[in-house]
């Protein structure tokens, strides 16, 4: 498998001592261990931790990463069970799109319909803090982009992250690792702290980076439109476009 093809699907739930419920006799009531903490150097994470967290993914687990942002929350974006999983692990409404972190342009290709812009934008701007929303190509899960037949993907610029992310397939499910409406995480204790024994593993690279939320633009409408102000600006954009962009 190349280094950006997308997760194959796993008939095998992905299991591990984390996930075990244990039954205590002397009281009676379940006790679910908390998820598998692996500590990664940030730089050159060992390839071990990501094969497991990988696995995990490929299984339908969810993973707590480290990206260029915040701590994000992983999974396999074309299982429907797996993005279900997301949901209920952050407690966020349906509907609400949720945006997948690639590879690069060649994974973004399978999961949407890139256009010349789109790849303009790729090749100025990845890895970097610039989220493309695209449409999507059919074989997502409607949950995945919330019946609006777009996704929003992006290539961050976090060597754990995008170990991670190649590790799975080339595509990975990019949300922030919190409970909905809650702080975003910065560090993997904080993400504990939220989403406890609702994930399988977390990946601990020390805390990150935080800063400004990446800029989106969406490519599906005639202008372009910045849906988020980022760190890209507007004008930057307009000037890889060559047009003018809404925002």
């Amino acid at each position: 498998m190349s280094s950006w093809a997308l997760p194959r699907r796993r008939s095998e739930p992905y299991t591990n001592r984390s996930s075990i419920t244990l039954l205590l006799p002397l009281h009676g009531e379940p006790l679910v261990a908390r998820p598998r903490v692996i500590r990664v150097d940030p730089e050159q994470p060992d390839p071990r931790a990501i094969e497991e967290a990988a696995r995990a993914v490929r299984g339908g687990g969810l993973v707590v990463y480290p990206t260029d942002t915040v701590y994000g929350l992983g999974a396999d974006p074309l299982s429907r069970e797996a993005v279900l999983r997301v949901y209920r692990a952050k407690e966020r409404p349906l509907g609400r799109p949720l945006p997948v972190l690639v590879s690069g342009s060649e994974a973004a290709e399978r999961l949407a319909r890139v256009t010349p812009e789109a790849r303009r934008l790729m090749d100025r701007f990845w890895p970097g803090a610039l989220t493309i929303v695209l449409e999507a190509r059919p074989q997502l899960p409607e949950e995945l982009h919330g019946g609006t037949g777009k996704v929003g993907v992006r290539m961050p610029a976090h060597p754990v992250a995008l170990e991670l992310i190649r590790a799975s397939g080339g595509a990975l499910v990019g949300t922030s690792a919190n409970l909905h409406g809650r702080p975003s995480p910065r560090t993997a204790e904080e993400a504990l702290e939220q989403l406890g024994d609702r994930v399988d593993i977390v990946l601990d690279a020390g805390p990150a980076p935080g800063g400004t939320p990446s800029t989106v633009v969406d490519l599906t409408t005639r202008p372009p439109r910045i849906l988020r102000r980022g760190p890209i600006t507007r004008e930057e954009v307009e000037k890889v476009l060559g047009v003018e962009v809404e925002g």
